[in-house]
């Protein structure tokens, strides 16, 4: 397959980087081959209307694995997922510059199937601002503490495909999401915009309550426990898994960190919402909304190719400019 002197075969390591490329099917590589090396030989034939494809763009290759960016829906949102996929699930990265043909990166289909198939998760770490002066003002009563439990209850009631993790002083939130694949019938459930909502709710019940301000930090990814429950809870009820490996909260911590780091040095003011640049840019904002120019802060990710950013805001500001049927659930 792919002989023809005008096709250019990558090998793993020659695979472009930082630049648009194509994830297609092992199963559609000989129809491909066939139809392009036709259209090459200027016979009938349209590779275009070969399979289907995912837009990705790779990023980083290690000695077994290239990482990428993976962009599964670039028509309702701009989208972008960070995803490794294994050198031996990598069958032949094939392009032609004759007729500007991208990059495609043929794969095992299975591993294909399981990229569209499986969950993925949004994550959020809410903290309470002025914690240790309350504590030293004894402001925190039983009463308090407990009608907070409460408020959050009634919250989380509303919001049963989230988890809700909470201490006194700050909160865990995560939710499952699915990409949408209409070959098996699963649509797309990501809603990213739901959890600036919640946020925006758990602002006011702290002040209510407690009389303290929030921050909240976001970040979006993969999630490894897919086809599981958002918790799990032991029988005994002394047990509760999160149902996730610890990167994406090891990555809100990053951002977390960066951000203070940040203020002690007058990088930049305090803001309500702190979020990775990939969770940013999938928010749905209205057109003219420049998104692309609001304040941003890098920070350092373990498992990220490059060297990532923070976005920064108030609830208000990122509310009031999501396009309008994304403002209300």
């Amino acid at each position: 397959m792919f002989e023809h002197n005008d096709i250019d075969k990558y090998h793993f390591d020659e695979i472009p980087l930082n630049q648009d490329c194509l994830l297609m099917s092992e199963i559609y590589m000989e129809e491909f081959s066939d139809s392009l090396i036709k259209m090459l030989e200027e016979n009938e034939g349209n590779p275009y209307e070969v399979g289907y494809v995912s837009y990705v763009a790779g990023r980083k290759i290690n000695q077994n694995s290239i990482d990428l960016s993976w962009y599964p829906n670039v028509h309702t949102r701009f989208h972008e997922v960070s995803i490794s996929i294994p050198k031996e699930k990598i069958k032949v990265c094939v392009g032609c510059w004759r007729y500007d043909i991208k990059p495609y990166i043929f794969v095992d289909h299975e591993w294909l199937e399981q990229l569209y198939t499986r969950e993925y998760s949004v994550f959020a770490l809410i903290d309470a601002i002025g914690v240790k002066n309350a504590i030293r003002d004894n402001r925190f009563t039983k009463e308090k503490l407990v009608n907070l439990r409460d408020k959050l209850d009634l919250l989380s009631a509303r919001h049963e495909d989230i988890s809700f993790i909470s201490f006194a002083d700050s909160l865990i939130l995560k939710s499952n999401w699915s990409v949408g694949y209409f070959r098996k019938g699963i649509e797309c459930s990501y809603e990213p915009e739901v959890f600036l909502r919640i946020i925006k709710e758990i602002q006011e019940i702290y002040r209510e309550v407690l009389g303290l301000e929030i921050f909240a930090v976001l970040t979006q990814g993969s999630n490894e426990y897919y086809e599981e429950p958002l918790l799990h809870i032991s029988d005994t009820k002394n047990h509760i898994c999160l149902n996730s490996l610890g990167v994406p909260f090891a990555e809100l911590m990053a951002i977390e960190n960066s951000a203070k780091a940040a203020l002690r040095n007058k990088v930049h003011p305090p803001a309500e919402v702190y979020m990775d640049e990939q969770y940013y840019h999938s928010l749905n904002f209205m057109f003219e909304f420049e998104k692309n120019k609001k304040p941003k802060n890098t920070y350092k990710a373990i498992m990220k190719a490059k060297e990532p950013y923070y976005f920064y805001s108030s609830c208000d500001e990122l509310l009031s400019n999501l396009r309008e049927q994304y403002e209300k659930h």
